[in-house]
């Protein structure tokens, strides 16, 4: 069906954001996507798999710049001097960003537009945006405003928007990374169906590979060698896998145990895990960090947006030296509590105290001295012309060490040009250069919304140790709240969980305990080995203290 040879796209000395040299992002790349078949994009944060969706989807380089050479086949013919909007009947492309991509103010209107566009009979039009609506689950917001849903809401109005046009050829980035894990399990499930029933074929980026890999029929693993940037690896996802350099945690802990074959799925793990359990002995003990007097204090708050309830009598404690996550279902008030404790948010009841203040009335600048948030949308924060002069405005603002947002960048997102335009970087790297500008500042009360998205495993696990290593900084008094579905970030990152649903905490305690007691929320690890369990690297130290002679 699609079929890409020899793309390689080059910026030369005029295109590169300094001016100064040619950057070759894809190099030669030769990859096919056959009738009914679902095609993963995997690679490092930043390595170019965005770009090449867009190479498919007519975006690239009409809208980045940037010279193509190579041809884009569909059904043999050549289409690679088609606009995007001559491909959009047989290619349906949704990106990181869906909020971007809207035209319409409702949902109903947004599932309809691309219709419209095609002049489809009104009937046609009625009958795909009832389907569509059922097929995502999304039938309660047919009237809503777009602007009113959260992350994860419109995400998926997105993709439905691409699906009532029926196109041949879905092209995801990211499609579920504002997912909760339930609604992504939903989506996946949909894409497959469309997949196996319709012969629908989906090339789809996403870096939270324990998601997708065991939807897939074959992965592409883009940068996955580094003397050879810019190149793919394509075949069966275990084989791939194998030998990777990102791989999620269910495989990690198949190469740690040797077993054979690579497991993909919790089930095939399971059948595996027997004789590993029984090596491990009993989960690990984790240490809490001394209890101490809560910085910040959440007591029977209530909020409301316009007349919609969005928080109902909510209590929540953070106490410094503690990372905390918040879970929930996309829309349950997540992002509003942030908000709240943020101070943008005045509460309709209940209390909020931050550092002792309410910091709906602290004038904006004594907000930040007490909370840092990096927002859903990391590019609210950035505003200057370059990387480097991002860092040196976060260095000068906190007053900071000269190169101290940059060691930061460079722990979450390693080599990255100082010269780029933060335009011109890649969603995660955007995300991790906003990160390590509020982490700068070390302000006592750190909120991240969604911080993983775009991120690769390996970046996940620096931003992880690093939260932690800012919430015991020694002197410090300081915590951290994340607003995340990435389960397996939640693993590695926090000491306490609280899941809210419809504006209520419905949980609250240590992580182990909160992730064990809801399949939605569980790692991978803890699904194969048990409660106690939360990660590959609990198993690797107990491995090797094994190994060492120490009695676990």
């Amino acid at each position: 069906m699609l079929e890409l040879r020899g793309i390689t796209l080059t910026y030369d000395a005029a295109d590169h954001p300094d001016g100064s040299r040619p950057t070759t992002v894809l190099d030669g790349i030769d990859l096919t996507v056959s009738d009914g078949e679902l095609v993963v994009l995997a690679g490092p944060t930043g390595v170019g798999k965005s770009t090449l969706l867009g190479v498919v989807a007519g975006l690239v380089p009409s809208y980045t710049g940037g010279t193509l050479t190579g041809d884009v086949l569909l059904d043999g013919v050549s289409i690679i001097e088609r606009p995007a909007r001559e491909r959009a009947h047989a290619i349906g492309y949704v990106g990181q960003n869906p909020a971007a991509w809207f035209v319409t103010d409702t949902v109903e209107e947004e599932l309809a537009f691309g219709m419209e566009q095609l002049g489809l009979p009104a009937t046609t039009m009625r009958r795909r945006v009832e389907e569509t609506l059922d097929l995502l689950g999304i039938a309660e917001l047919r009237y809503r405003d777009l602007r009113t849903l959260s992350g994860g809401q419109q995400q998926r109005v997105a993709i439905g928007a691409v699906l009532t046009v029926h196109p041949r050829l879905l092209v995801l980035d990211e499609p579920t990374s504002a997912l909760d894990p339930t609604a992504a399990e939903d989506v996946l499930a949909t894409l497959t169906r469309l997949v196996h029933d319709l012969g629908v074929s989906v090339l789809v980026a996403e870096h939270r590979l324990e998601r997708v890999v065991p939807f897939a029929d074959r992965l592409c693993l883009l940068g996955g060698d580094p003397a050879r940037p810019g190149t793919v690896r394509v075949g069966d996802p275990a084989e791939v896998l194998r030998d990777a350099p990102i791989a999620p945690p269910i495989v990690e802990l198949g190469r740690l145990a040797g077993w054979e074959p690579l497991p993909l799925t919790v089930r095939d793990a399971r059948r595996q895990a027997p004789e590993l359990t029984a090596r491990l002995g009993g989960p690990p003990h984790r240490e809490r960090p001394a209890s101490a007097e809560p910085i910040v204090e959440v007591r029977r708050l209530v909020l409301a947006h316009g007349r919609t309830p969005v928080l109902r009598e909510v209590d929540l404690a953070l106490s410094p030296g503690t990372v905390t996550a918040l879970m929930g279902r996309n829309g349950a008030g997540k992002s509003t509590l942030l908000w709240a404790l943020q101070g943008r948010h005045e509460a309709g009841s209940g209390t909020v105290r931050v550092v002792g203040a309410d910091p709906s009335s602290l004038r904006p600048e004594e907000r930040r001295s007490t909370t840092g948030l990096v927002p859903q949308s990391p590019a609210d924060l950035l505003y200057l012309e370059t990387v480097a002069a991002e860092c040196a405005a976060a260095d000068l603002s906190a007053g900071a060490d000269p190169g101290a947002c940059r060691g930061l960048l460079e722990r979450l997102a390693p080599g990255i040009d100082p010269d780029h335009h933060p335009r011109d970087l890649s969603e995660g790297q955007r995300l991790a250069l906003a990160v390590a500008i509020v982490l700068t500042a070390r302000p006592p009360v750190l909120l991240l919304d969604e911080p993983t998205r775009g991120l690769d495993y390996p970046a996940k696990r620096a931003l992880a140790g690093l939260l932690r290593e800012l919430a015991r900084e020694p002197g410090a008094r300081r915590a951290v709240l994340v607003a995340t579905h990435d389960v397996e970030f939640v693993a590695q990152v926090a000491d306490d969980l609280v899941v809210l649903a419809e504006g209520e905490v419905v949980s609250a305690g240590p992580v182990a305990r909160g992730v064990s007691e809801s399949p939605a929320f569980a790692p991978q690890v803890t699904k194969v080995l048990g409660a106690g369990w939360l990660g590959v690297d609990d198993v690797a130290e107990r491995l090797a203290a094994g190994s060492a002679g120490v009695t676990p």
